[in-house]
């Protein structure tokens, strides 16, 4: 689907641009929130969507560089997402799951989702982090950051256990 709203997106514009007349707004999908003029780098502070006083986590997001090609000297500038969250349930005592990820959405849009690894310290509680570096897109102020569980078989994801929005980052 969302392949076939960026399909329409891209004739539609190509239509306006060959003809110059623009297309009408309503056969446009349609962004509601514009993009966030939030400085970077910030953080969202993850509340917990579950009843546990001890979960929480925090997404830090900021823009960063990077030769995305061995052969490519130049950089590329991309927006990275980092989660590190404490507490976590035991993933097999939420149902059919084995860890968690995180993942990031602008509503209707678009989404990302990845891997979260656990690390284990000196509690017996493990602190669960990950990031993803490969954001092109602006992100806008209805961007929600959740951490969700997986099943990385199936790769099925479950429900969220942490979430904030980018509505709510500070520097």
């Amino acid at each position: 689907m969302k392949a076939f709203a960026g399909l329409v997106t891209s004739l539609v514009l190509g239509i306006t641009l060959i003809s110059g007349v623009p297309a009408k707004a309503d056969t446009m999908p349609s962004r509601k929130a514009q993009t966030v003029t939030t400085q970077m780098p910030c953080s969202i502070v993850l509340n917990p969507i579950i009843k546990d006083p001890n979960t929480r986590g925090v997404a830090l997001i900021y823009r960063v560089r990077h030769r995305y090609s061995e052969t490519s000297s130049a950089y590329q500038e991309r927006t990275s997402i980092s989660i590190h969250a404490n507490y976590l349930p035991k993933p097999e005592s939420q149902g059919d799951y084995d860890g968690y990820e995180g993942f990031a959405q602008i509503p209707g849009l678009i989404s990302w989702r990845f891997r979260l690894l656990p690390r284990q310290e000196f509690s017996e509680e493990p602190i669960w982090a990950g990031r993803f570096d490969y954001i092109s897109t602006g992100l806008t102020e209805d961007t929600k950051v959740e951490v969700r569980l997986s099943n990385s078989k199936t790769q099925k994801l479950g429900p969220a256990v942490l979430q904030g929005s980018l509505k709510d980052c500070k520097r």
